[in-house]
């Protein structure tokens, strides 16, 4: 479990550094420091990019669209219930955008941790495509 705590949290805290509805983060350091550190903010925007790249790609190759639809589909079932039951409201912007990351970096999550999961399941291991 320990496992997937970490990737989870790597994939909630790729998100909540690109965006969040704090001042500390990427996006409003883009619009705020563009004309001043333009230079770090390109080389701190690629290097997100490059850490984006790797981890939709591990998730799409792990449980493809579908999976992530699906893990999605969950997700979004499961705060449906929490505000039947009147344990979360959504009638503040910043609460919904913290919900909003944590539903996504639970399909990274996921994704990144769905090999070990299948293997722990049914014994199988997987094994990338290699074209040397």
């Amino acid at each position: 479990m320990s496992g997937f705590l970490l990737r989870w949290l790597g994939a909630f805290a790729l998100l909540a550094l690109t965006f969040n509805p704090t001042q500390w983060n990427y996006t409003h350091w883009l619009m705020t420091a563009w004309a001043d550190q333009t230079p770090l903010i390109v080389l701190c925007g690629l290097v997100l990019l490059t850490v984006y790249v790797i981890y939709l790609r591990a998730t799409l190759r792990s449980i493809g669209t579908f999976g992530m639809l699906l893990v999605t589909a969950l997700v979004a079932a499961l705060l449906w219930v929490l505000m039947d039951y009147r344990i979360l409201r959504l009638d503040d912007p910043g609460l919904n955008t913290w919900i909003g990351l944590f539903a996504l970096s639970l399909v990274l999550g996921t994704g990144l941790s769905w090999s070990r999961v299948r293997r722990r399941l049914t014994g199988q291991t997987d094994v990338d495509d290699v074209d040397e």
